[in-house]
């Protein structure tokens, strides 16, 4: 029998897998206590994901558990603008247009920490539009470095969602504690801030303190937030067990080169650093989640149910499978790929992949001898260096009991 971890602590940029995978944890509470979620920017901007996250937790009746504001941005840049590709597969609001957390990027009266920094002033009408990218795109930053989806300002590839510059994260820095950053905490079965709590990378370095590898980090956005645990505690990494969706070995990527996977291209200094820690590291990419394929009769099972639950389940499934659809009729015919609940359930359940560890590596440069910047690949010092940290990198998978596990677990948290 499989022994599951006693605690998870999730970091998230919440979008449709993202919500997809909270869902399939709080039906899991036999098997799992979800600790509290840390929400940062990767779909869409870390305020944003932390009122998708919220809502979803409200909605499934969980407002007890703790929600955190992490990262705000990576950590090579000052501020983060979300990707347009982003916006294609998660909607504007990032939960497939369904607006959970209300009719705008924000709740409607949502308390969400550091709102009050948001960085309005770059709000614009020549920021406003999709078709901005490369030399056509100013940001009124001149002295920060922006991330337009993972890649600079300035960069071809750089597409921002349709008003997100309104937006830009760029409030502070992840690198030093915030003790005075507000936590969403349920009173009355209502959210209210408290202005006392730790924010997010401080409450990950206390839960890993605390727990040891009793609890595991599931990170299915970026791993900026991890990264900032470990250079603000680096006593953490020996102790921490994280689970990560991200990156691709033997498959190509999900970003405009095609190498690059999303989740890595968005801060890869992190990832190469999370990567040669020394932590105990899952990573479920590419190579394992598009072999897990949600079909249209899940959703369609889901929202029979007639429940609030089972039509906002049924309704993120279905705007997903048309996005993938349409973005590759071959790959994904047989419906949407499960990321986020894939490592959710590998968080679970470890004997769901088979791994092959390897000393790994995130390229933080592309040219010459540096390779492509994004991508995951075996770091080549460990064929030599045999005692350089490995990670567990996942590229077999039983789809078949996962889907069916996950289908009937969503059915069941539906009603």
């Amino acid at each position: 029998m499989v022994q599951c971890p006693d605690r998870i602590i999730a970091s998230i940029d919440t979008g449709v897998d993202d919500a997809l995978a909270l869902a399939y944890l709080l039906g899991s509470t036999d098997e799992c206590e979800l600790g509290g979620v840390i929400a940062s920017y990767g779909n869409v901007d870390a305020n944003t994901a932390y009122a998708n996250t919220c809502a979803v937790l409200d909605l499934f009746g969980r407002a007890d558990i703790p929600v955190f504001l992490g990262s705000e941005h990576p950590s090579w840049a000052d501020a983060f603008i979300p990707d347009a590709g982003c916006a294609q597969f998660h909607g504007d609001d990032g939960l497939g247009n369904t607006r959970l957390a209300g009719s705008g990027a924000l709740a409607d009266g949502a308390c969400v920490p550091g709102d009050d920094m948001s960085g309005d002033d770059m709000s614009g009408d020549d920021m406003s539009g999709d078709d901005m990218s490369g030399d056509d795109m100013s940001v009124d930053v001149p002295d920060e470095v922006v991330s337009v989806g993972g890649y600079l300002a300035g960069d071809v590839h750089a597409h921002p969602a349709l008003g997100a510059c309104s937006r830009v994260n760029r409030s502070r820095s992840v690198g030093h504690p915030q003790s005075t950053m507000p936590t969403a905490l349920a009173s009355g079965g209502k959210r209210r801030c408290s202005v006392d709590a730790a924010d997010g990378i401080e409450y990950l370095i206390e839960q890993v303190r605390e727990f040891g590898r009793d609890v595991t980090v599931l990170a299915t956005g970026p791993l900026t937030d991890v990264d900032a645990a470990i250079t603000r505690a680096p006593d953490i990494a020996s102790k921490l067990r994280l689970v990560m969706m991200g990156g691709t070995l033997t498959q190509p990527g999900n970003c405009w080169d095609a190498v690059a996977e999303t989740n890595i291209i968005q801060d890869p200094e992190a990832a190469n650093r999370v990567f040669h820690s020394g932590a105990d590291i899952t990573m479920v990419g590419l190579d394992v989640t598009h072999q897990c394929l949600l079909p249209q009769s899940a959703a369609d099972r889901w929202r029979a149910t007639g429940t609030k639950r089972g039509r906002f389940l049924a309704d993120l499934a279905d705007f997903s499978i048309k996005a993938n659809l349409e973005a590759d009729p071959a790959l994904f015919s047989g419906g949407m790929p499960l990321h986020d609940p894939l490592a959710a359930a590998v968080a679970l359940d470890s004997s769901l992949v088979d791994c092959f560890d390897l000393a790994l590596r995130a390229e933080t440069n592309t040219g010459d001898f540096n390779g492509v910047r994004g991508r995951t690949t075996g770091d080549p010092v460990g064929l030599v260096n045999h005692s350089m940290p490995h990670v567990h990198v996942a590229l077999g998978v039983d789809s078949e009991r996962f889907l069916d596990e996950f289908v009937e677990r969503m059915a069941e948290v539906c009603r």
